[in-house]
């Protein structure tokens, strides 16, 4: 690991260090709450590392959900992450080995970083990035081991905890709002997203819903792509 990039990436992944810390203890303590000890969280974070996936993986653990149930939610749950790799196929061009990490990696908050995060002069932007990506997952590790080791020691209430995760996508989503100038991205995913959900809500569905609506905003973005950009480019700062 390149440790100029290490040092340049840190205080850029700091907020996420706050929150993964916060979130992957309250995974780890509802995983231990089910049964599973540490050696369970490390070993999921380290090979699934999906929040919500894990999150929705304590449930269908719990429940001795079958495999095709458990590879259908999964779906269901990450599919955005297919929206986030359409994005960042430009940055993770030329990144060699490490690609294949940078797409294994690509959380919510992993996400927002590499979308707005800038490498400092004289750093490598790909090393920089790899290590963004790198540092979001140890903090995730790191967080929900401590939590399914508390959780095995201090007897915890776990009801309502898995909201942990809803808050923190609510502080990035600001935190890219107030980094952007132009909104319209935001807002056209939130007012697709309300529609989908009034017409097709009561009928498929949430989580069917959910597909089609990203569906539909990834095709609006493609089809806007050139304008969005030419207006990011030529609003004055």
């Amino acid at each position: 690991m390149n440790r100029k990039a290490l040092s340049a990436a840190f205080p850029v992944t700091v907020p996420v260090l706050m929150g993964y810390l916060a979130i992957g203890m309250a995974f780890g303590f509802m995983l231990q709450a089910i049964g599973y000890n540490f050696i369970w969280a490390f070993f999921m974070s380290l090979t699934i590392y999906a929040g919500s996936g894990q999150y929705l993986g304590v449930t269908l653990l719990s429940t001795a959900a079958s495999l095709g149930t458990v590879a259908f939610m999964t779906l269901l749950i990450n599919f955005r992450h297919l929206v986030y790799g359409l994005s960042m196929l430009e940055k993770f061009r030329g990144m060699g080995w490490r690609k294949f990490y940078m797409i294994f990696s690509l959380t919510d908050e992993t996400y927002a970083l590499l979308s707005s995060a800038q490498a400092p002069v004289g750093v490598d932007p790909k090393s920089f990035y790899f290590a963004i990506a790198l540092l979001d997952q140890s903090y995730w590790i790191i967080g929900s081991v401590i939590g399914a080791v508390a959780g095995a020691l201090i007897p915890v209430d776990t009801t309502g905890i898995d909201f942990a995760m809803t808050a923190l996508f609510v502080v990035i989503a600001v935190d890219q709002w107030k980094a952007y100038r132009n909104h319209l991205p935001a807002l056209l995913g939130f007012g697709v997203t309300i529609v989908f959900l009034i017409i097709l809500g009561q009928i498929f569905g949430q989580q069917q819903m959910l597909i089609v609506s990203l569906g539909v905003i990834v095709l609006l973005l493609l089809i806007l792509r050139d304008k969005l950009e030419e207006k990011e480019g030529k609003e004055p700062c």
